[in-house]
């Protein structure tokens, strides 16, 4: 069978099984197209062909023995090159960390060989994983396949890049303002950010994060269909204990009361025409699915809550990230990290415990909303997706301004996902769906309703300037 890769991981773990393609099979299929179209695109960095197919090998010797499989059998799945995977580099694409070789998984990568999937390789990141584009001096600009004049989103824009081209069902990535989701918009695919502590992390490479990072990074899927980004969710959050803030959720009881609000302009936010068309066409969607979907003037603060999550991410040591952004030489990174720390100002002990302390407020009032309006929809981004590097032409304050609702939930530890809602011309737009903790399932069941009703997120081949 050829072109396995056209196709969504659920049918390839469903053929595995019932033996009618082998994970050798899906393996070879999987570095044949990697080999096709990745070096127009720079998505994947670094792969060891051998070590595929001796995982796929291993997946097929299991099934001969009548063994149990997973619910990613064979499934080739990327990684994100920010996460320890033993014996590969965590260079989070710094050249300072070129040589960092994990001798441990991250949790995440262990979910996935359990759930039995094939680790295909490790995908682009900017470096240190900080900017809303994916380029560093490691490993060179990823482009977007859709259109390379358009940024491929960061800091998962290898995962979003190569799961659109068909490198692998499903790509690994992480979010601490917006690195799954704003990537799966601007290559027209869909993105979980699950809640705080719903996946176990850890990087026994490197020191634990500071606090800011703990409490607002997570992992997370991105995947072609809604389906898929389910299965992905599911591999990743197992129990792992390496992870202070994990946490065991009961399971979903199936409540979905099909009841969503709708916000537009939160706080007078503008966003693009095209931007409103797709929330409204969203909308429509979930009405035509059953749903009722009440439109709000306003929501709690979200504006309030990006500069939260600035502060938070900024706040340990900024003159020690500005200078590790200018040793590694990354423009971006350099212009990332100045302009931050520009826009937050000053942070003595205590703004930051006010930070803390307001934080706690947002959060208890957003989870109070969510309470009544258990799904809301929200654009991704004020724009369709941004040129590529226009945080360098168009300046720090520009990316922040438009980012509002990429930055804003982090600070709350909900789950929210992009669903990839079709094109307009030669780019991708989507909508943001947020709930309230421990119910990614809402998120999923909404974006399987907007996704039934529009045009599938298929792979694709790479547009070549």
């Amino acid at each position: 069978m050829s072109n396995l890769w056209r196709h969504s991981a659920t049918t390839i773990a469903n053929l595995v099984r019932l033996k009618q393609v082998s994970a050798t099979e899906v393996a070879k299929d999987a570095l044949a197209r990697l080999d096709a179209v990745n070096p127009s695109i720079n998505a994947v960095v670094d792969f060891h062909p051998d070590e595929v197919i001796a995982q796929a090998k291993a997946t097929d010797a299991a099934i001969a023995a009548g063994k149990p499989m997973g619910p990613l059998a064979g499934v080739p799945v990327t990684i994100k090159i920010n996460i320890d995977q033993a014996g590969f580099a965590t260079s989070n694409g710094l050249k300072s960390k070129a040589n960092l070789i994990a001798s441990e998984n991250n949790p995440v990568v262990d979910g996935f060989l359990r759930a039995g999937a094939t680790l295909l390789g490790r995908t682009n990141t900017p470096a240190f994983s900080c900017r809303y584009f994916t380029d560093n001096q490691l490993f060179g600009p990823t482009k977007n396949p859709r259109d390379p004049a358009l940024g491929p989103g960061g800091s998962s824009g290898g995962a979003a890049a190569a799961t659109v081209s068909g490198i692998g069902c499903i790509g690994h990535g992480n979010d601490i303002g917006g690195s799954v989701r704003y990537p799966a918009y601007a290559c027209g695919i869909h993105g979980l950010r699950p809640g705080l502590g719903r996946v176990p992390t850890c990087n026994e490479s490197g020191p634990d994060r500071t606090i800011g990072f703990q409490i607002m990074s997570v992992q997370g899927p991105l995947a072609r269909t809604v389906n898929d980004v389910r299965l992905g969710f599911h591999a990743m959050a197992g129990r792992d204990m390496r992870d202070p803030w994990y946490f065991e959720a009961p399971v979903a009881t199936g409540y979905n009361p099909k009841l969503a609000a709708m916000c537009l302009r939160p706080e007078g936010i503008e966003i693009a025409p095209e931007v409103e068309a797709a929330m409204l066409d969203s909308a429509e969607r979930l009405r035509d699915a059953g749903w009722t979907v009440i439109e709000l003037d306003q929501i709690p603060p979200l504006m309030e809550a990006s500069m939260i999550m600035h502060v938070l991410w900024v706040a340990d040591a900024p003159e020690q990230k500005i200078a590790e952004a200018v040793a590694e030489g990354d423009p971006g990174a350099i212009a990332a990290m100045r302009g931050a720390v520009a826009k937050v100002g000053p942070v003595d002990l205590a703004r930051y415990s006010d930070t803390l302390t307001r934080r706690a407020n947002l959060v208890r009032e957003w989870l109070t909303f969510l309470e009544r309006f258990p799904v809301l929809l929200l654009p991704v981004s004020s724009k369709l997706p941004l040129a590529a590097d226009a945080d360098l032409t168009e300046g720090y304050e520009f990316i922040y301004d438009n980012q509002h609702f990429m930055a804003g939930l982090p600070a709350i530890g909900v789950p929210s996902m992009t669903v990839s809602t079709g094109m307009v011309g030669a780019s991708p737009v989507g909508v943001q769906i947020v709930a309230t903790r421990m119910r990614e399932d809402l998120c999923l069941a909404a974006g399987e309703a907007i996704e039934a009703r529009g045009a599938p997120a298929m792979p694709i081949d790479p547009i070549i300037a």
